[in-house]
């Protein structure tokens, strides 16, 4: 675990293509620069500044990501003399006394190639650069070091994430013929690149973001795991490539970084499109989309898509309920099973609800022995009280338990740092989230299992129920809609919101529920002048991602789960905490062999009224306490901002900053509006909070962000 940096000069002419499902077509032609003499913009991309000062921008984009990786530090360059490699300041002695030291006492890169090589290398040279911060979990010896570069092979690698079969992988690769010198799976993948090119990700069950360069097919492959559980962003101007770990590193390169108003307009109404696609906050920052590969070959870059759901196969399990729960069950201990191989201690994050019970459960049965567990609670409200529910697994697993209760001046403590850890405004479940994992980082832990995927593939969320029944209602499945109806729209009071809903699933397609919801139901906070640029920069519909596919509505409803409306946001903001807190967060539930099998069966497996994630519950009742099995009141992971913190201990920061000349001035927001809900919330009515507590994060990520946004908002 990691996290990269990369420069690379590939050529002066560029054009990016796009390759899905074999259709080709221009996305998008040499972006405007910041000037067009390229001579000297090589000179700045390569290694240094026109001015001649000691920072290397290699070396600032590695540094930006320190508390990825604090434990090594590498760099690899290449130019016309071939590659090399080296360790930087924070490596330890021992890998110090293998590679020379790339750090700030080197002014030019003639100075570096003196050191290394004997030999005088201008700048405009320079072709490559890697930059690798090391957090280290597998092979931990110094033969573990990246970038990784085999001379025999001519491959060099950085990489950012976890490949769990790499054992299995080794041994196959030993059969033909391959030599290792480590135990890493960083070796493994560059072995098995080797041995079946670019559709070597095929093969591999983890989660991982990589560069890695062929030196004689002159050809770089970049590659995100399927779910998009590691990051990876780049950016391409004036023929040369950036990418990094996390946006932060491409602010700070040349590239024009005007705002994207359509991404901050959608983000905003929407809380689960925080990621969209490929898009960013900024126009020419993109991220590689999840299940896609980025070739650069020819002076093109060519982005491929390698991985998507099938479609074909939703719903067409012939297994019955109880196959299907046996079936679930071995993948997911399997799952389990890989994903605690590690050299170092793993501990498991751990609410009180049947995804991280089972998660902690299923690894001490694996293990034969305890964990580490953190979790957080609040006294108040009482819907984020799971404490009687964490008991009852602690009891069960004699796990060790590690519980923290943050406060309202944690969140003004830490909202401005952990915006710029996170590149974007935080969800209100920050405080919590890192409170955690930095209790998790204190006890020494540096691998944490979490439970993220598991409501994008077993219908976890409530809306899951709206899809199920307007199903049974299109399928004009009588029996079970007479059976099952009555009992839901009886359970609370909601009898008239839950039947609306149900009528407007059965007959619109998603998207347009999706553009009913962003329209509706907040208000605008922003500006007519800023919406109207927001839509005219789109150039299509706000929101013309979201697919309606030929499939059951419940299963049209997770596969946006799944590509856009929630698990990419939601496996941003676990990234993000976790690195911050320099921790591997490792995510069971998104074995892409486990995703397939749910995706395969029928509705009933995974929604009967009034539970949903049937076919998760069954599986796990053996191994979980049958009171967290029957549980039906869980909620979501979060924090009182809503309930109390905004109209009590945060009110006077809030105040200030909505009275604030910077905010006032900054001519995007609505003011009156804002006002209007923010005075209505004070008095009692909660209807607009959410999006009040949006308005807060925007403008603090404003304040964090707008000096490096050069483009600025126009």
């Amino acid at each position: 675990m990691c996290g990269i940096a990369g420069i690379y000069n590939f050529s002066k002419e560029t054009v990016i293509l796009t390759e899905v499902t074999g259709k080709k077509g221009i996305l998008n032609t040499e972006p405007a620069g910041l000037s067009n003499d390229i001579d000297n913009l090589v000179k700045i991309e390569g290694g240094y500044r026109q001015n001649g000062a000691k920072a290397i921008l290699l070396k600032k984009m590695t540094e930006a990501i320190k508390h990825r990786g604090p434990d090594d530090e590498g760099y690899l360059i290449k130019d016309k003399n071939g590659i090399r490699s080296y360790s930087g300041m924070d490596s330890t002695e021992e890998i110090k006394s293998l590679y020379p030291l790339f750090n700030s006492e080197i002014t030019t890169l003639d100075n570096l190639s003196k050191k290394a090589v004997g030999k005088t290398v201008g700048a405009e040279n320079i072709i490559l650069g890697m930059g690798f911060r090391r957090l280290s979990i597998l092979e931990l010896k110094p033969i573990g070091h990246q970038p990784m570069y085999d001379k025999e092979l001519g491959i060099a690698i950085c990489y950012n994430g976890e490949i769990y079969n790499y054992l299995e992988l080794r041994e196959e690769l030993k059969k033909k013929g391959y030599k290792f010198c480590s135990q890493s799976d960083t070796e493994v993948i560059i072995k098995a690149y080797h041995f079946w090119g670019e559709n070597c990700v095929q093969h591999f069950n983890g989660m991982w973001s990589f560069s890695l360069w062929d030196e004689k097919k002159n050809l770089l492959l970049c590659s995100r795991d399927r779910y998009g559980i590691k990051p990876f962003y780049y950016a391409v101007q004036n023929g040369v490539l950036y990418w990094g770990s996390e946006i932060k590193q491409l602010m700070l390169t040349p590239i024009d970084k005007t705002l994207n108003q359509a991404m901050i307009w959608r983000s905003m109404k929407i809380n689960s499109m925080l990621v969209y696609d490929d898009e960013t906050y900024w126009q020419n920052i993109h991220c590689l989309k999840p299940g896609h590969n980025l070739i650069v070959t020819n002076s093109k870059v060519i982005v491929k898509q390698y991985y998507d759901l099938d479609i074909t196969s939703f719903e067409t399990s012939q297994l019955s309920f109880n196959e299907a729960v046996e079936q679930y069950r071995n993948i997911f201990l399997d799952s389990i099973a890989l994903q605690l191989r590690s050299d170092v201690e793993i501990g498991a994050t751990l609410s009180g609800g049947m995804d991280s019970s089972a998660i902690v459960c299923s690894a001490v049965h694996q293990k034969k022995e305890p964990l580490k567990t953190f979790s957080s609670y609040y006294a108040f409200p009482p819907e984020l009280d799971e404490r009687k529910w964490i008991e009852k697994i602690i009891k069960e697993t004699s796990c060790a338990s590690y519980l923290i209760s943050p406060k309202a001046n944690d969140a003004i403590d830490l909202w401005e740092k952990l915006t710029f850890l996170n590149d974007l405004p935080l969800a209100a479940g920050f405080v919590s989230q890192n409170a955690v994992l930095q209790e998790a980082h204190k006890q020494g832990i540096k691998v944490i299992l979490s439970g993220q995927g598991s409501d994008e593939l077993s219908a976890g969320y409530r809306h899951s129920l709206y899809r199920y029944f307007a199903d049974l209602i299109r399928g004009v499945h009588i029996s079970r809609l007479g059976k099952e109806l009555p009992g839901y729209l009886k359970k609370d009071n909601r009898a008239f919101s839950k039947l609306s809903k149900i009528v407007l699933s059965t007959f619109l397609p998603e998207s347009s529920l999706y553009n009913l919801e962003f329209c509706y139901y907040r208000f605008e906070p922003f500006t007519r002048s800023f919406t109207n640029e927001a839509e005219i920069s789109c150039g299509e519909q706000i929101l013309k991602k979201i697919v309606d596919i030929k499939a059951s509505r419940l299963s049209n409803f997770l596969y946006n789960m799944v590509h856009t409306t929630s698990l990419q946001t939601l496996l941003h903001f676990e990234d993000r905490m976790a690195m911050a807190n320099s921790i591997e967060s490792r995510v069971p539930f998104l074995d892409y062999r486990l995703v397939d099998f749910v995706f395969s069966l029928p509705s009933q497996y995974k929604v009967k009224p009034p539970y949903t994630k049937v076919i998760h519950r069954a599986a796990m009742k053996e191994l979980i306490p049958e009171e967290i099995y029957q549980r039906t009141d869980k909620g979501i992971f979060s924090s009182p901002f809503y309930q109390s913190w905004m109209k009590q201990e945060l009110k006077p920061y809030i105040s200030d900053i909505f009275a604030s000349s910077t905010f006032r001035q900054r001519g995007l927001w609505n003011l009156p509006k804002i006002n209007h809900f923010w005075h209505k919330y004070l008095g009692g009515d909660n209807s607009q909070v959410e999006m009040l507590y949006n308005v807060v994060a925007l403008e603090i990520w404003f304040q964090q962000y707008e000096n490096q946004s050069t483009g600025g908002l126009k």
